[in-house]
């Protein structure tokens, strides 16, 4: 216990950014794009809720980066044992807060998904902490159960029982993160090597499921969010039912940003669609960036998002040992996937989904744990380099 404070002493007296550096420019530039645009798409927000005060909102985000930059440091400083040691625990504490939630949890969006911590008012979203933990587990099962001849039966059984309890918790409130998180699961347990059978068998078993429950939404209205689900299907393909009763505003008001943006954009604070899109700081802030920036702008924040995926993978090649691989692969993945999703929506190629825009979008529970996940990925790169380095000092 001596030894581990006086590591923490030591990082605190002399703190050195350690892991990728082009990971690290990643987020400062993701971070310095969250204050521009969260400082411009907040206005409207700051007439009605902080009387007119417009600084507030970019107070708050940069208190709030700077605090997960905190969370960050530390995390990429402790070595990446101790995440596989703590995997199980968070795991069982995650799923524990998502019955939580679904019981007492306060009511955002029509969703029970929020947990309010008393005397500071904060909204907590425990599926956020659930993907992390998830993915933790995953990893640490399959680098387990690695043989010649991939994963056994038994790790599968091992691996299938929490995702499924995991991502049907979080599906009852919140179908896109479910979905994007058991995608990630499934993608982590191919290149685990798990058989075939197993996989498909579960995927054809959980998408007949997935079409059941959407074909049934009528009759069981109050089975989650399963009715919204289907409405929002429905209007994404049938774009004349959806104008005429009014039910895709929020999409329209979307497209007419990423048009006005044209190619450099209005200039940052110039946007007018902020005054109609809801949530314009968090699920369609990507449609802001657009206009503001243009497409020029909107390209660059999606190389930003791929060069991240592209560094991930060079760690993955260093990596000797298979528990940081899976997790870079899983950690990564999720962060990218979620903000291809915010894309997606913002440009209207899928249905909308609620998902932020990580290490951008105005938030709290999203924003600490993408910055305790950036932590880990940088943690293993600095641990590859290492290894790589001693290894070329062997051989010469």
């Amino acid at each position: 216990m001596q030894n581990w404070l006086a590591r923490i002493w030591n990082w605190v007296k002399n703190p050195k950014l350690r892991g990728d550096r082009v990971i690290w420019i990643v987020i400062l530039l993701l971070s310095l794009v969250s204050l521009l645009v969260v400082y411009s798409s907040t206005g409207t927000l700051a007439y009605k809720v902080r009387g007119g005060n417009t600084s507030y909102f970019l107070i708050k985000q940069l208190v709030l980066l700077g605090g997960c930059f905190v969370i960050m440091y530390f995390v990429h400083a402790m070595p990446h044992r101790y995440y596989s040691s703590f995997a199980n625990i968070i795991l069982i504490i995650s799923v524990g807060m998502l019955i939580l939630a679904k019981l007492i949890g306060t009511n955002l969006n029509d969703a029970s998904r929020w947990i309010t911590i008393p005397g500071i008012g904060f909204n907590f979203q425990p599926s956020e902490l659930a993907k992390l933990a998830l993915i933790l587990h995953v990893s640490r099962t399959l680098s387990r159960f690695q043989g010649k001849l991939g994963c056994s039966k038994e790790a599968f059984i091992q691996l299938i029982i929490p995702i499924g309890i995991v991502c049907l918790l979080i599906f009852l409130d919140d179908f896109s993160t479910s979905v994007l998180l058991g995608g990630i699961c499934y993608i982590l347990m191919f290149i685990g090597r798990v058989a075939y059978k197993y996989l498909f068998g579960s995927i054809a078993a959980v998408l007949l499921v997935l079409v059941l429950l959407i074909a049934l939404a009528p009759v069981i209205p109050s089975l989650g969010r399963v009715q919204t689900v289907r409405s929002r299907i429905e209007n994404f393909f049938d774009e004349e039912r959806s104008i005429n009763n009014n039910q895709n505003y929020q999409v329209e008001q979307a497209k007419i940003a990423v048009v006005s943006g044209g190619i450099f954009g209005k200039m940052p604070g110039n946007s007018t669609q902020r005054n109609f899109l809801p949530h314009p700081y968090s699920d369609f802030i990507y449609a802001i960036i657009l206009e503001e920036m243009g497409w020029v702008g909107g390209f660059g924040i999606l190389v930003l998002y791929l060069f991240l995926l592209y560094r991930a993978g060079i760690i993955v090649r260093k990596c000797s040992r298979t528990f940081p691989a899976f997790l870079v692969i899983g950690l990564t993945l999720s962060i990218v996937f979620q903000a291809l999703t915010n894309m997606a929506v913002s440009v209207n190629l899928i249905p909308v989904t609620g998902q932020p825009l990580p290490l951008v979008s105005m938030g709290g529970t999203s924003l600490i744990f993408t910055s305790a996940a950036l932590g880990m990925i940088l943690s293993i790169s600095n641990w590859a380099n290492e290894e790589e380095k001693r290894l070329n000092e062997a051989e010469n």
